[in-house]
């Protein structure tokens, strides 16, 4: 398998993992020492490293805003060359409080030796910060 192609099955297995809750199948497809940029000035925005501050720090964070039953994902796009892997998604959730989040994003995955090194991320932050952070 050459290197888009594996970089591509990567980032397919890292979809494939539907149970949110299952932090150690996610984690094992991330670098020990991986990082997760979000584009913007949420208080999620900024960079996070490790697998405890993206997967506890950040993706705590944001998944503690939504209700995680209803979170529907549909990738729209997945386009790679090499060790890059840029993915276009939808995210569809009900946010706890009422409200809904219908999120459109895209990613920058690099992958290296068979794993995710960095993911860059960016989104609407306006719709993010009025259905996620509004008090």
């Amino acid at each position: 398998m050459n290197s888009t192609e594996a970089s591509k099955s990567v980032v397919r297995n890292y979809l494939s993992t539907r149970d949110w809750s299952d932090l150690s199948a996610r984690k094992a497809l991330f670098a020990e020492d991986a990082t997760w940029t979000l584009i913007g000035d949420l208080p999620m925005s900024g960079t996070w490293h490790g697998h405890k501050g993206i997967f506890e720090d950040f993706l705590g964070l944001a998944f503690s805003r939504i209700d995680t039953a209803t979170l529907d994902l549909t990738v729209t796009e997945l386009i790679a060359e090499g060790d890059k892997v840029v993915l276009e998604w939808t995210s569809k959730a009900q946010v706890h409080g009422g409200g809904s989040y219908d999120q459109h994003c895209l990613a920058i995955f690099t992958v290296r030796d068979g794993v995710i090194a960095s993911v860059r991320e960016y989104f609407d932050t306006e719709h993010a910060r009025h259905a996620l952070f509004s008090a």
